[in-house]
């Protein structure tokens, strides 16, 4: 089973991700962390992202290795999330980056979250979410995670929005069949459990029972 968590960058989805897996005992993955390994190996190497994409071994899980080097921490660099939202737009990067999640994707139970999930990397997951936000409490969330001043972050990530929501290849957007959840002023336990209970709700493919585990 497939659930996939879309929406913009501080509408929670990586936490809401971690819980609802955690919770279920599913595998989470998060495909940001994909592009921002691509990112920061395309900054390092001083390569295009496109050929950093065909040339990293990315492995995402409870931290995130690339060649082999845990760089959970580094792909969080302002530098790397605004080289990542760049590389994200181009088509050959997308499309390397697809094939990895859609593989990784088709074994098991996953929670995957990203911008693209349930449009373009798995449209026929079970069950769809698509998280939002207001920008003030995007930008609030952000940066209180990097600790910097919100007002910067807020700047940033307008351009950001409208580059993920306008790039001609998998723009920004609700998948089709998505319960759009709006978190602002919701605690991370009630948006979880809102998405645990659409889980356990839905038909699982080729059966009738309820989506798993209780």
């Amino acid at each position: 089973m497939v659930v996939a968590i879309d929406g913009p960058a501080g509408a929670g989805k990586s936490s809401v991700a971690r819980g609802v897996a955690s919770e279920l005992g599913f595998t989470y993955l998060d495909s940001g962390a994909m592009y921002r390994a691509v990112a920061l190996a395309a900054l390092e190497r001083g390569l295009a992202p496109a050929e950093a994409a065909r040339s990293a071994n990315i492995e995402v899980g409870e931290r995130v290795l690339l060649d082999g080097r845990d760089v959970t921490d580094a792909i969080r660099n302002p530098k790397v999330s605004e080289a990542a939202s760049r590389a994200a737009a181009e088509r050959d990067v997308r499309q390397a980056m697809i094939v990895q999640q859609r593989r990784l994707l088709a074994l098991g139970d996953w929670v995957a979250e990203g911008r693209d999930i349930g449009t373009v990397v798995a449209p026929n997951a079970e069950v769809k979410v698509f998280l939002s936000a207001s920008a003030a409490e995007r930008a609030r969330r952000r940066a209180a995670e990097l600790g910097v001043d919100p007002a910067v972050v807020l700047a940033e990530q307008a351009i950001r929005d409208q580059r993920d929501s306008t790039r001609e290849h998998s723009p920004l957007q609700p998948a089709r069949g998505a319960v759009v959840l709006d978190t602002t002023g919701l605690a991370l336990a009630e948006v979880v459990a809102r998405v645990v209970a659409l889980v356990r709700a839905a038909p699982v493919a080729g059966g009738d029972e309820p989506g798993r585990k209780t």
